[in-house]
C-alpha cells in the first residue's frame, strides 16, 4: 500500500491520575477530540498515561485487563469510551499503560486503539529505566511497527529513545516516523530535547514525542511534547502546559529528500566497524 503524501499527527499531554483508568481515559478522550478536530489521523499520548506513572502505586493486578495471551482483547470496559471515540473519529490512538501479562508479571506497554474500535498492546518497553521500572516490569523482547494509511510508524517508549539503535532498527525496517510515549521527570528537559531530535536526524525520519506533565504520585513531569522533522527540527512543540496538544503534518517527500540528498547517515551507516586497534604512546607512570 502506498502511503499518502502527508499524514497529520498529534502529540497530547496532561496530568495522569495513578491507577484511575476511568479518569485518565476521560482526559485522553478530551485530548484526542482536540487533535481530531484539527484533522489528526494519529494521536500519541504519554508513557503510562492510562494507569499512571507512580511507582509507589504499581501492582500486579487488573489495572488494564487486556488479553495478554493473544496481545489483544477487551477492551476493558474502562477503555470503551476511548475505543469508541477512536472508531467514531477515524483516528489511531497510541497510548501507554501497565499491562498485566501473567499473575506476577506486568509490562510497560504501548496500547493502540484503532479506527475499527479494536485495542492492541503490540509493544512492550525494551529499555526499562531505573531500579523501580527494572524491579517491577518485564522488558519487551521485540520491536513493533504500526501501519496507518500506508505510513510505517515505529514504536518506542521513553528510555528506548535514548538508544540510537532502537530508532535505527525501526527505520531499517521501513519506518518513516518513530512514535514515543514518554515521561521525563522535571529537571531532565535538556536530555529530553536532545534525545528525540537526535533520533530524527540519525535516521532522517519524523519523531512524535508525547511527554507526561504535571504531578503523578510523588513525581512531577516536564511535558515537552513535540514533533521533530527528519533534520531534527521541532516543527511543533509545547512546554509543561497541562493539557496541551501539538499537531503537525508528516511529509513523505521530506523524508525521501533528507534521506537521499541532505543527510545520508542512515544509508551510510556501516553494519560493523571491525576490530579496534589499541596503541599505547609514551611511558606510564
Amino acid at each position: 500500500m502506498n502511503a499518502p503524501a502527508r499524514l497529520r499527527v498529534a502529540a497530547g499531554q496532561a496530568t495522569s491520575v495513578p491507577r484511575d483508568v476511568a479518569a485518565n481515559v476521560a482526559t485522553a478522550c478530551s485530548l484526542v477530540t482536540t487533535a481530531a478536530d484539527q484533522g489528526a489521523r494519529v494521536v500519541v499520548l504519554p508513557e503510562l498515561f492510562l494507569t499512571g506513572y507512580a511507582a509507589e502505586e504499581w501492582r500486579h493486578d487488573d489495572s488494564l485487563a487486556l488479553d495478554a495471551s493473544t496481545g489483544s482483547g477487551g477492551p476493558d470496559e474502562r477503555l470503551r469510551p476511548l475505543a469508541d471515540l477512536a472508531r467514531e473519529r477515524g483516528v489511531t490512538v497510541v497510548a501507554s499503560a501497565a499491562v498485566r501479562r501473567a499473575l506476577d508479571a506486568s509490562t510497560l506497554s504501548a496500547v493502540v486503539l484503532t479506527p475499527d474500535g479494536e485495542v492492541r498492546a503490540p509493544y512492550d518497553k525494551q529499555h526499562l529505566c531505573g531500579l523501580e521500572e527494572q524491579g517491577f516490569f518485564t522488558a519487551g523482547d521485540h520491536g513493533a511497527t504500526i501501519v496507518v494509511d500506508g505510513w510505517e510508524l515505529g514504536l518506542g517508549i521513553c528510555y528506548d529513545g535514548s538508544f540510537p539503535e532502537h530508532a535505527a532498527s525501526a527505520a531499517a525496517a521501513g519506518a518513516t516516523a518513530y512514535l514515543t510515549p514518554a515521561a521525563f521527570f522535571t529537571g531532565s528537559d535538556h536530555r529530553r530535547d536532545l534525545y528525540y531530535a537526535a533520533r530524527a536526524i540519525d535516521n532522517g525520519i519524523y519523531v512524535v514525542f508525547a511527554g507526561l506533565t504535571g504531578t503523578c504520585g510523588a513525581s512531577s513531569f516536564s511535558g515537552g511534547s513535540a514533533v521533530y522533522d527528519p533534520e531534527g527540527r521541532a516543527v511543533a512543540r509545547t512546554g509543561a502546559d497541562d493539557p496541551a496538544v501539538v499537531v503537525a503534518d508528516l511529509d513523505i517527500a521530506e523524508v525521501r529528500r533528507v534521506q537521499d540528498e541532505v543527510n545520508t547517515v542512515a544509508r551510510d551507516r556501516r553494519d560493523s566497524l571491525g576490530h579496534r586497534e589499541r596503541l599505547e604512546v609514551g611511558r606510564a607512570g
